[in-house]
């Protein structure tokens, strides 16, 4: 028998949005209402890790929670080009 959670015991789920800020080209994430985490960092990679690593703790802090955690992760960037003709 396995230890590992299958998605039928994962009782919490957590939409992490990831947002590109062009301006100071940074990532960021939006607070949710579960997580409420407000994190950022210049790389994509580095943010994704940071909410793993920091999802668990929060949900444990804000609502006594220590169970499994599916984390979905929804990024949006836009960009302005300049057309050079």
């Amino acid at each position: 028998m396995s230890n590992a959670n299958t998605e039928r015991d994962v009782k919490m789920e957590c939409t992490v949005k990831l947002v590109w800020d062009e301006e100071t080209s940074l990532w960021s994430t939006e607070a949710d209402e579960v997580l409420r985490l407000v994190l950022e960092s210049y790389s994509f990679d580095v943010l994704v890790e940071r909410v793993r690593m920091a999802a668990p703790e929060m949900l444990e802090l804000n609502h006594g929670y220590k169970g499994p955690v599916h984390l979905r992760f929804e990024a949006e960037r836009e960009e302005m080009l300049n057309m050079v003709s």
